[in-house]
Formats: structure tokens, sequence, C-alpha cells
């Protein structure tokens, strides 16, 4: 299940690239959906034995290790658990929403069978990178997201994509130099990449682990993107087309984050105690930055885009916690930020596509125009400032619960910013509803709204209410994985 995981993506890119372009939406939503049915099953792979096997501290539902290179040590080796299995299923379950949103209306620029080729690839890549418990191998899958992002961008954004695309490539590519020389040092160091075996910091010496966490910080801190190292973010979602950004906002950046979490605190865990303090800084800086930025957007996918960088601001706070509490809400903050950012960026293409704008002073009025669009988006939106009952509650306040359990004056006055950070978080989305959805109607917006669109985002909208409800959906499963993390 874990090899066809990863293989019917990449299998169905190949396929796709050979056959007649006729059939290539159908094709691409196929495997896309195909891809689901091992997903799917892996959850039942799941025990209540999810604790330590002899001695070690991932213990996986399920797990793969092959020889692959034997002259080099390496080998392919794959493994789900409770903190990488809500990522896989968010994953396999926003590829195939985009496949199908693509096989309906595909955006302008290169061909239609190219970009789904493209969303395959990505979706191997990211699927391989959760899934990898081996350190070369999940710098590899890493790897393999970059170009097909870039060529997202420079080949079906907009008028500015090339220089969207370019930040982006030269942003990530510096990220991945920092991170091949982590993963270097530590492999060396301790003799093996296997990350079963290195979690616990085993065999590595505090001044290695200090050193190989400050790389790895600032590599998955690029990729997530965390502040100050965020500046591409905006340009890359603003230029990328509605598909792309989904993936972007919905997935990929939480590559950035999971890594943090299953390679920084579980690799170099006394290099994740040393920095803890710095992270918790900066983490409260980057959900005081997002926010006030957000306040002064006129655009709306800029505006999400921004949105991003405080409630990544959140995630960070929750691991630099180093409590359970914290990384527990950072795996929930991630998977409701891939929920409802997702759903967010479809609804700000769909209204770009129907205004030709995506300027706020010029989208007011929505409620009278298009009521049904003007409520999903209240909906999201609401979503994504905290509203309790929804997804994004959880994440947002247990990351201050944590910084308070982590006690101190520093963590109590982080815990407070945060705090402010969330009550701006509700104005600026607020801000955003009262210029779309009220006042004086604006730029006229056809009010239908497809099949093709309905089944794109129903999903997301039940999904967000459901684990808003009850978020054991996505924390079942992790305390013991989570405790192994913890230093």
């Amino acid at each position: 299940m874990l090899v066809a995981t990863v293989a019917l993506p990449a299998v169905g890119a190949g396929l796709l690239s050979m056959l007649p372009a006729k059939r290539a939406g159908i094709i691409a939503t196929v495997f896309a959906a195909a891809a689901l049915i091992p997903i799917v099953a892996l959850a039942f792979a799941a025990d209540d034995d999810d604790g330590i096997r002899s001695g070690a501290a991932i213990h996986p539902w399920a797990e793969v290790d092959l020889s692959w290179v034997p002259a080099l040590h390496l080998d392919f080796h794959l493994g789900v658990d409770g903190v990488s299995y809500p990522l896989v299923a968010l994953t396999g379950l926003l590829t195939l929403l985009c496949c199908a949103y693509t096989m309906w209306r595909a955006p302008a620029g290169g061909s239609p069978r190219t970009l789904l080729v493209l969303l395959l690839i990505l979706e191997a890549g990211i699927l391989g990178t959760f899934l990898s418990l081996d350190l070369i191998l999940f710098f590899l899958f890493f790897e393999v997201t970059l170009l097909p992002m870039y060529a997202v961008i420079a080949g079906w954004g907009g008028e500015d994509r090339r220089r969207a695309a370019r930040k982006f490539v030269l942003y990530t590519l510096f990220g991945s130099m920092l991170l091949l020389i982590g993963v270097l040092t530590v492999a060396v160091h301790a003799g093996t990449a296997d990350l079963v075996a290195l979690t616990g910091g085993t065999g590595l010496t505090k001044g290695t682990q200090y050193a190989a966490f400050a790389l790895f910080a600032v590599a998955f801190a690029v990729k997530a993107p965390l502040w100050p190292l965020h500046t591409w973010l905006p340009d890359a979602h603003t230029q990328a087309p509605t598909v792309g950004s989904v993936i972007l906002a919905g997935v990929l950046l939480k590559m950035g984050t999971y890594g943090l979490i299953r390679v920084g605190l579980g690799v170099t865990p006394l290099g994740a105690e040393w920095a803890s303090p710095l992270l918790g800084i900066l983490a409260a800086a980057a959900i005081l930055a997002g926010a006030l930025i957000c306040l002064r957007q006129t655009e709306l996918k800029r505006l999400i885009a921004y949105s991003s960088v405080g409630h990544m601001g959140f995630v960070l706070l929750s691991i630099a916690t180093l409590t359970t509490t914290g990384v527990q809400a950072a795996l929930l903050g991630n998977v409701a930020h891939g929920l409802i950012t997702g759903l967010l960026f479809f609804l700000a293409g769909a209204i770009k596509d129907r205004a030709h704008t995506g300027e706020l002073a010029d989208l007011g009025g929505l409620r009278e125009t298009a009521p049904r669009l003007a409520g999903l988006l209240g909906f999201a939106a609401i979503a994504s400032l905290g509203l309790p009952g929804l997804a994004g509650f959880w994440g947002e306040a247990f990351a201050v619960v944590a910084a308070v359990e982590r006690g101190g004056v520093l963590w109590t006055i982080l815990a407070v910013l945060a705090a402010i950070g969330g009550a701006l978080t509700a104005a600026y989305f607020l801000r955003l509803l009262r210029k779309v959805t009220h006042g004086p109607v604006g730029t006229p917006v056809a009010p239908a709204i497809a099949g093709a669109e309905w089944f794109a985002w129903s999903p997301l909208v039940a999904l967000t209410l459901a684990v808003g409800l009850v978020p054991s959906l996505v924390l079942a499963a992790t305390s013991l994985p989570v405790e192994a993390l913890i230093p």
C-alpha cells in the first residue's frame, strides 16, 4: 500500500504524458482517485499498539524497508504513523480535487495535459516526503516537488508569472542546499540515515545536533515559509493558477513544518531545545507581521497568501514550545490550514474568473450578486480566523495554551502576542468580508456555481466542519509518536 501510494501518481503522470490529450482530465482524475484507495486502506493498518517497538522511537503502522544502494548503505524506507498520515490523506484529497477542477476548467497558458502531469508528479513527491523514513530519501522526494511547481507557476500563472517562479525556485534552492548539508552532516556523524534509528539524536554529539538543527531550521523555514524568509510566497500565490495555489498552500508548505517536527525535533532534539526561544520569538513576529500586512492588502489572493504567514507562525510557535500539546496543535494547525486555505484559494480563483479582477475595491456587494459564493467565502473566512467549532480554532487556540504551558516570562509574553495576532486575524478577515460581500455592488459576478466547483469545494467545507467539531479525527493516533519526538 505504501509503494502504491507513491507509485500510482507517478505511473499516472508517465502514462498521461504518452496518451492522447483528449481524455487527459479523466485519466489524471482516475489515477488521483486510485491513489486515495491505498491511502484510505492505510488508516485501517493503525492499531492501539502505536508505541515503541524494539526500543525504536518510531513505530510505523505500515513499513517498507528495502536495500536501495547497498554500497552507500542507502535504503528505500517508507512508513506511516499518526504524525504523517493526516498530511498524506490531505495530499491525496487535494490532488484529486485539483485534477477534477482542471478537467472542468483548465487555466490559460500551456497544455492542460502537461499541467495534469505536473500535478501528479507533485503528488508523488509530496507523498514520498511525508512517507520517507530515510533522510536521503526524504531529501530526494523533497526535491522532486521543486521543478514541477516552478513549471506550474511559470506556465499557467498570471502576467508576472516568470518573475514569481524564478523567485520561488531561487529561495527553494537555497533552502535545499542547507537541507542537503544538514542531511549529510547527520548521516556521516551517525553512520546511518535511517530516521527510526536517528530519532532521539542517537549517535550525534551536542555540537553536531546544534549545527544540524540550525541548517534544518533555515531550510524548512524557507519551504514553510516562515518569517522573515517568506517573501517569495505572496508573489507565487498571486501569480499561480488556482490549482497551483491550492496545492502550494494546502500541502507544499506543510513539507517545511512537517520536516521541522519529524527531522528537526526528532533527529536533533538538543538543537531544538537550544533554539526554541528564538523560534518562539520569530513565530510571534510572523503572527503579528502577517496580520498587519494583511490589514493593508488590496488584492484578494495576495491577502490570503499573507494570511498563511501568520497561520504558519502559529504552527511554528506550537512546535517551539517543545510540549506534547504544542506539537499536536501544530499537526492540527497544518491540516486545518490545508483545508481552509485550499478552500479560500479555490473561491478566490472562482471570483477572479468571474469578475476578471482580484481588487477588493472592485468586488463589493457579492452577497447581492452571488449569494452562494458569498456564503462560502464567509464560511472559509470565519474558519480561517479561528471561530470555535471550525477547524481553524484548535491549532491557534492551543498554540497559545502550549506557550502558557511551557511557562516563564518569555513564553507568557509570546502567548499574549499570539493572542493579539489572533484578534488581528479576525480583524483582517472581517475587513475582507466587508469589502467583498457587503457594500455597494462592484464588478458583476455570475451567481451560478458549476457542478465541478461543488465537487471541489464540498469536501473541504465538510472536513473543515468535521475537524472543528471532532479534532480527534486528526489527533487520534498522535499521542505516542509525538511523545517520542519531544526532546
